[in-house]
């Protein structure tokens, strides 16, 4: 049987997020083994949340693998990343979205070599320069992800992700597998299909932060500055009419916890959420919410295409590789590849 590489898995799409649980999980490694597999075969822009491709990591000191482009690749970029990249480049042109390191430049490289990224720290901001890469000439945008930053996997910015994972999250493999496959659960949690649901959603959604929808699908919408703390608000409304409780912004850990504490009225009610990244809870207080009872969806769902892994850790240990990928794919239902070992 013909192994499918990670090239192959992404190919359908034109936006594509690499997003790490954690620092020195081999993001930049599978950036690299992208951009070496499509070498000749498709024209790619890049970016990045943030700052990555430097010479060494700021918080363990160690040596980071560099991020190296073949000549034609589109890059949006701060200013002072692109002086500290050593590509012959063309300015395509300005932005006008400015960061810490200067404005975002796209530049179409006119060499082979090393880049810098650095782009925004903003959502809104990265979908922007996504577009324009694309109406640049990118048949494929890679974004890639800073440190935790699990919401560039929202579909609202790319249309896909790949999740980064790695030894640099703890001594344990079976703690780092169970991290991970919690994390890819929230992150492919089932879409509410229904299309009047879905209408009633996004009407909530644009005037307030917490609504209801009861089962004669009619609306209520509370007027509440943030759905953090929303706990009270919300057991104070759940009635035996409810059918959906829509929450734009973070359902936390906490938010959760207290509505079980409060009230046994969540059960069966569908807790909805924009999209699997702006799920905060715990890993015990979700399955203990789900456990009980309670149901919770999203209106968007996130195109999660596969698993990375990094058995090596800067800390100075690293796990036996083959148990490490074994037992990602035996938790996880996902194709894990590590692009280190060759698997």
């Amino acid at each position: 049987m013909r192994k499918i590489n990670i090239l192959e898995r992404i190919k359908g799409y034109k936006t594509i997020s690499i997003i790490g649980m954690d620092k020195n999980v081999g993001k930049t490694t599978v950036l690299n083994y992208i951009l070496n597999e499509a070498r000749g075969k498709m024209s790619l822009g890049l970016t990045s949340i943030g700052r990555d491709g430097e010479d060494s990591d700021r918080v363990t000191y160690t040596e980071k693998p560099k991020i190296y482009i073949e000549k034609g690749t589109y890059v949006a970029t701060s200013k002072q990343s692109l002086f500290n990249s050593d590509i012959t480049k063309e300015i395509i042109k300005t932005t006008g979205i400015n960061t810490p390191m200067g404005e975002v430049i796209i530049t179409r490289a006119l060499s082979d070599g090393y880049v810098e990224l650095g782009g925004p720290s903003i959502n809104s901001a990265m979908k922007n320069i996504c577009h324009n890469l694309l109406e640049c000439g990118s048949e494929l945008v890679i974004v890639d992800g800073a440190l935790s930053r699990k919401t560039l996997a929202s579909p609202v910015v790319t249309e896909a992700a790949i999740l980064s994972t790695g030894a640099s999250l703890g001594k344990s493999i079976n703690k780092v597998v169970d991290s991970t496959s919690y994390i890819v659960k929230l992150l492919s949690l089932e879409r509410e299909n229904d299309k009047k649901i879905l209408e009633l959603c996004r009407e909530i959604i644009k005037s307030s932060k917490i609504g209801f929808i009861y089962k004669d699908k009619t609306i209520k919408c509370l007027d509440i500055l943030t759905s953090l703390e929303a706990s009270r608000e919300i057991c104070e409304n759940l009635k035996e009419e409810v059918s959906h409780v829509v929450i734009k912004g973070i359902a936390s850990d906490r938010l959760l916890g207290d509505i079980m504490k409060s009230t046994e009225k969540y059960k069966g009610i569908t807790f909805l959420i924009e999209d699997g990244t702006k799920c905060f809870a715990e890993r015990e207080t979700f399955y203990k919410f789900q456990k009980q009872g309670g149901i919770i969806k999203v209106l968007n769902k996130i195109s999660l295409v596969c698993i990375t892994c990094n058995p090596k850790s800067p800390y100075g240990y690293e796990f036996d590789r083959h148990k490490f990928l074994d037992e990602l794919r035996k938790n996880i239902s996902l194709p894990v590849f590590d692009v280190v070992g060759g698997d």
